[in-house]
């Protein structure tokens, strides 16, 4: 019926006659008339109106259909503002007006959708203040990082007007007050031990000056403990410059077993292997070295400072390998990794005065500094070996 070009009275006439079957005769009484009428409703989901031949109403359900008007109803069809509607003359002369009911959208899914769309809305909107929010905290943890990384001179950019701005400030603060106290403190272990080697000098010249005056074992005591002295010195200046300085100053090809055969010689001592080049400062690589010879002597060499200490030089795969051996009373395993903090000496090392905590921590450092790696290990048939990897020249 709701098709424009199909719609003709027969199909009208059939409707008709159709719902006067349906529906109790004009005769019946109210209620029942009433009853068939919101059955229909029910059934076909319209409202309906049902009306005497005379324009009087007999039943409803539902909403009100459109106003009906006798003098001029017809059979037909129409749209209205409702919805589409219609108005049939039953065979026994009464009238059904009937609207469609339309089907309202339930409303929770609209809001549902409102709120969704909102959401979607508010987040656009604030994802460039997140992101760019985000990215500031990551410039200011990458900041910390360096700091923490040991780059004093690191600061972050500030920017804006909010807390993380201010945090910013108050961090780039912070970073400078630890660079000014440290290089404070550098600058301070610098003077102190350069003006250490004046009255230091003078000693020697005054040991030296005894003449046989002076027991020869007194005087060769006092030489050592100013040799000794001396040597700390130079660590110490030693490492407060690898502290100021990130970098390797220089970078040269160096023949590791040449180096390693001249320091080996100064105590009389021969180094073995292969000759392998690595690149580097030769001065730190010389002083690795030295400290290596020294601290073997000094623990795994006898009373007499002799004993069976092996220097050689191998090259496995890209790695230049430095080894010293020695066969003292060796290393715990639990402290192999403690002996190159700065200062660290073994339990019975202080009373002995034997050594100042700093040379392998300078072999460490100087190792490193150069792509490399030390470690401490067992030596066959008792007493150490130290072990230092480096990256071989191409």
């Amino acid at each position: 019926m709701a098709d424009d070009d199909n719609r003709t009275p027969q199909y009208l006439d059939v409707a008709a006659e159709l719902t006067g079957a349906l529906l109790p005769d004009s005769d019946a009484p109210k209620a029942d008339q009433q009853r068939a009428v919101e059955a229909l409703n029910r059934k076909l989901r319209f409202d309906i109106a049902l009306y005497r031949a005379d324009g009087d109403l007999i039943a409803m359900s539902g909403n009100p259909p459109p106003r009906f008007e006798l003098r001029r109803a017809r059979t037909g069809w129409r749209r209205g503002q409702g919805g589409p509607s219609f108005t049939l003359q039953l065979p026994d002369g009464r009238w059904l007006v009937a609207r469609q009911v339309r089907e309202r959208p339930n409303p929770t899914f609209w809001i549902a959708a409102a709120l969704g769309l909102v959401a979607l809305a508010v987040a656009v909107g604030a994802f460039p203040i997140v992101r760019g929010l985000g990215r500031r905290l990551e410039r200011l943890k990458a900041g910390v990082e360096r700091l923490g990384g040991g780059d004093l001179s690191a600061r972050v950019r500030v920017e804006g007007r909010d807390e993380v701005a201010a945090l910013a400030e108050s961090f780039n603060r912070s970073a400078q007050r630890i660079e000014e106290l440290v290089t404070a403190h550098r600058l301070l272990l610098a003077n102190a031990s350069h003006e250490l080697r004046t009255p230091l000098a003078r000693i020697s010249v005054a040991a030296a000056l005894l003449g046989d005056k002076a027991d020869p074992k007194t005087r060769q005591s006092l030489k050592e403990d100013v040799a000794e002295l001396d040597q700390l010195i130079e660590q110490v200046l030693l490492a407060s410059r690898l502290e100021a300085i990130p970098e390797l100053e220089r970078h040269e090809p160096v023949d590791l077993l040449a180096l390693a055969a001249e320091e080996a010689s100064h105590y009389d001592l021969e180094a073995t292997g292969q000759s392998v080049t690595v690149s580097g400062d030769r001065t730190l690589l010389r002083r690795l070295v030295r400290n290596l010879v020294e601290n073997a002597r000094r623990y795994g060499g006898g009373e007499d400072g002799r004993g069976p200490v092996t220097v050689s030089v191998t090259q496995e795969g890209d790695s230049a390998v430095l080894e010293v051996s020695d066969h003292g009373p060796g290393v715990p395993e639990a402290e192999r990794q403690r002996i190159f903090e700065p200062f660290y000496r073994l339990a019975g090392g202080a009373e002995t005065g034997r050594g100042s905590g700093l040379g392998l921590a300078l072999v460490l450092d100087i190792a490193r500094r150069h792509g490399g790696d030390a470690a401490c290990l067992a030596a066959e048939g008792g007493g150490s070996r130290f072990r230092v990897e480096l990256p071989a020249a191409r």
